[in-house]
């Protein structure tokens, strides 16, 4: 099959979360399966200062009264997958974040730059190609790429079918109706039985309406967002669609993250042998100005600091932790209140607390070899990749028991446990799920089995590419 991936952000050209890791290694795992597999993605200027050898292989207008854009053939870094890139310099080549300016507002025309790229995939599977490669498959992603299935229904020739994959619904890209026109939608299409959404042109809408098919990146959040509580007002439309509606867990990209081989570590280790792991611990400690002590509870946190993922709720727990000896290390950045209560805690708690406000690639992978156990206290996570790479890492996860945090965990309960989990979103309940993780910690044999449990368990993406093959081939 030839498979159009199209997507806003892919690592390591361009990424502001886990839309990039997943962008990057589930097309190159579709490309180890046998897939002619490409990616589209927006021509920003990191993503053109990295790839290399970059080709022009067609131009042309997207839209009326548009400047003319490029596409660009070149090969991913390290995958060698091959990948377009749309060359549209007043929407893309911009400072600052591919979503939001430096001040931390939305590009005002958002809807043309992604209404653009939509097009551009719609193209890549239809008559309109621009060039002699043709998708029989359109997968989008995400908001940014919800206009494309609408585009190729509105399209009278033959086209390619299309898969709508929520990576997370409580983002939807909804702007004012005035952009019909210039995205040369018809007026027709805006009706609840189309891209309207409250009276607003919703991109995520349009996917989920128009596309042959939708993936959640779970099975259990394909299930919670079919409900009023965490649809955010699409679960009617997803309801009414159901059969056409299934979640696939997301993978984790093993080359990427091994601890045997991670590049960003200088203390490597693996399941045969995990005595490096302290080393790895020690080094952390130092590096961040904790103070350097072996079996303290190092607890990690790498994450967006959003309500969302719970992190409001860790902090009322933390003093208590804290004062019974745990240390703890945060990187992330997010809502500006979060941000500095994280770093009040730290000038509290100076040589027991380190916060990070940045990301930091290499920092994100020495916290997961280095900390005991991670913490992602999610009150929703429609898949998640980080408590994955924990349990490869031989740091055990306390999670919430929800979407793909319930699917990809196991608790220490049981026999094959591999982490730590709770069902009310609740300080209290958090906090004692904590304790039980620094109890167990604390049991060395029980800890290292329920450590080894998920370094052997199978977080990679063979399994997961190859039901999303499937799907495609239902519907080719």
């Amino acid at each position: 099959m030839k498979i159009l991936f199209v997507t806003s952000e892919v690592h390591p050209l361009v990424k502001t979360g886990g839309l990039a890791d997943v962008s990057a290694a589930l097309p190159a795992a579709l490309q180890v399966l046998g897939e002619d597999v490409r990616l589209l993605i927006p021509g920003y200027s990191r993503v053109l200062e990295k790839l290399e050898n970059k080709r022009i292989v067609a131009s042309f207008s997207v839209f009326p009264g548009q400047p003319e854009v490029k596409l660009l053939s070149a090969k991913m870094p390290d995958t060698d997958v091959p990948v377009y890139v749309l060359d549209a310099p007043l929407y893309f080549c911009r400072v600052a974040g591919p979503y939001q300016y430096e001040l931390g507002g939305d590009w005002p025309d958002n809807a043309m730059r992604f209404g653009m790229l939509s097009k551009v995939a719609a193209m890549l599977g239809s008559a309109a190609s621009p060039v002699a490669w043709r998708a029989d498959i359109v997968h989008c992603n995400d908001w940014q790429s919800g206009l494309a299935p609408a585009y190729l229904h509105l399209n009278e020739d033959v086209h390619a079918k299309s898969v709508m994959t929520i990576h997370n619904i409580a983002f939807q890209g909804n702007f004012d109706r005035d952009w019909l026109e210039p995205l040369n939608l018809p007026q027709s299409c805006f009706d609840m039985h189309g891209v309207e959404f409250h009276g607003y042109l919703s991109f995520l809408k349009a996917g989920l309406h128009y596309a042959d098919r939708i993936v959640s990146v779970s099975p259990t959040y394909a299930r919670e967002i079919q409900t009023t509580e965490m649809g955010y007002g699409m679960q009617g439309l997803l309801t009414a669609r159901n059969g056409d509606v299934s979640g696939i867990l997301n993978g984790i990209d093993e080359n990427e993250w091994d601890p045997a081989t991670d590049k960003h570590l200088s203390a490597r280790y693996d399941s045969r042998d995990l005595t490096p792991k302290a080393d790895g611990k020690m080094a952390l400690q130092q590096r961040l100005g904790l103070e350097v002590k072996a079996r303290a509870p190092l607890l990690g946190v790498v994450s967006r600091l959003t309500y969302q993922k719970g992190l409001d709720m860790l902090l009322e727990c933390l003093p208590k932790l804290l004062d019974g000896g745990a240390q703890l290390v945060v990187l992330g950045s997010g809502e500006a209140d979060l941000e500095r209560r994280y770093q009040q805690l730290a000038q509290r708690y100076p040589g027991r607390v380190s916060v990070t406000v940045r990301f930091d690639e290499a920092l994100s992978h020495q916290i997961m070899a280095g900390a005991d156990i991670f913490l992602m206290p999610s009150r929703f996570e429609p898949c998640g990749l980080n408590q994955m790479y924990g349990m490869h890492y031989g740091t055990p996860p306390v999670v919430r028991r929800t979407g793909g945090l319930a699917d990809s965990v196991s608790d220490a309960s049981l026999e094959d446990g591999t982490g730590f989990m709770f069902d009310e979103a609740t300080p209290a309940a958090l906090y004692r799920t904590v304790v039980a993780a620094i109890d167990c910690y604390r049991d060395l044999p029980r800890f290292h089995s329920l450590q080894l449990n998920g370094m052997r368990r199978d977080v990679g993406w063979r399994a997961s590419a190859q039901k999303y093959i499937e799907l495609y081939r239902k519907i080719e």
